[in-house]
């Protein structure tokens, strides 16, 4: 039997546990990756148990407990005993974050069901050589803003390293004070999960370079691998005060993991309108999509 009372919260220290499962079934969706669940916690609430080999996953925000499909071989009776706890939730959609492999397996196994695409939380998932290269007429708007930054600034790129690590947190002080990040609770919530992952950089395993422009840092961005194929942008952020300056971060993070990857993941858009047209314009080469279950079909 599988109770509410068999989860724990997700600690640092647990990170073992889970590259145990995902070293035979990797995430193929950013919000699965270790960082983003533990540098999520004050938000997401996030709570784990192992059963029968497999790794199962809810998050509780604001009091809506919302499970995931078990993390391991398909297994109808994990499955079952975890649909059952989903179908005690009062929440919407208490069932979702479902890949589309895990999707289809599932219409097999339980034809009862239906599904609903989650669209906002799609992944958006490039080729690196498109991103580092900017190749064909589909770029030029993104190559012309590009090339006007080349052109009005002398700017260099470093490794995140221990020896410019506090300045990074300066810069990220500023960056939070040119967004007012008090007054969105979205990039509040962003700003504790930012700071999260770089107060455990290295313990995280994270990689990343930064951007300086007249020897001070304007831009970051922090990535890390999370499939044998594919890594994943966490966080990319840059100065106001240089037009382009995303376009550069961008593509140079994109010439560094072209070197050992063959796509990148730069997340979702999260229904945010002016963030989904920036990531559409960079022409993702599929989207990783994600579904829920229908309230009404979780019936054990």
């Amino acid at each position: 039997m599988l109770s509410i009372d068999d989860f724990k919260p997700i600690k640092l220290e647990d990170k073992p546990v889970f590259e145990k499962y995902y070293s035979k079934h990797p995430p193929v969706h950013s919000d699965y990756v270790f960082t983003t669940l533990i540098s999520w916690m004050h938000y997401a609430n996030y709570h784990y148990a192992e059963l029968d080999d497999n790794l199962i996953l809810y998050s509780n925000i604001n009091d809506q407990i919302r499970f995931r499909p078990p993390i391991g071989e398909h297994n109808k009776n994990v499955f079952d005993k975890v649909l059952k706890l989903a179908s005690e939730q009062k929440s919407d959609h208490p069932f979702g974050m479902i890949d589309e492999k895990t999707k289809n397996w599932m219409q097999e196994t339980y034809p009862e069901f239906s599904f609903t695409e989650h669209r906002d939380y799609f992944d958006y998932v490039y080729l690196a050589e498109d991103l580092a290269e900017l190749k064909g007429s589909d770029y030029s708007k993104i190559r012309n803003r590009l090339n006007k930054f080349i052109r009005n600034f002398q700017y260099t790129v470093e490794e995140i390293s221990h020896d410019n690590f506090e300045e990074i947190k300066e810069f990220l002080k500023r960056w939070c004070l040119w967004r007012d990040c008090g007054s969105d609770p979205f990039l509040d919530n962003e700003r504790k999960a930012i700071l999260f992952s770089m107060d455990n950089f290295f313990e995280l395993g994270l990689s990343g370079i930064l951007i300086r422009i007249n020897n001070q840092i304007e831009s970051i961005a922090v990535y890390e691998k999370m499939s044998q194929d594919t890594a994943v942008v966490h966080y990319e952020k840059g100065s106001p005060d240089y037009d382009g300056i995303y376009k550069a971060i961008n593509q140079e993070t994109a010439k560094i993991l072209q070197e050992n990857i063959k796509y990148i993941n730069r997340e979702s858009d999260m229904g945010i309108l002016g963030l989904r047209k920036a990531k559409e314009s960079y022409r993702p080469h599929h989207m990783e999509r994600v579904f829920h279950l229908n309230n009404e079909d979780i019936t054990f």
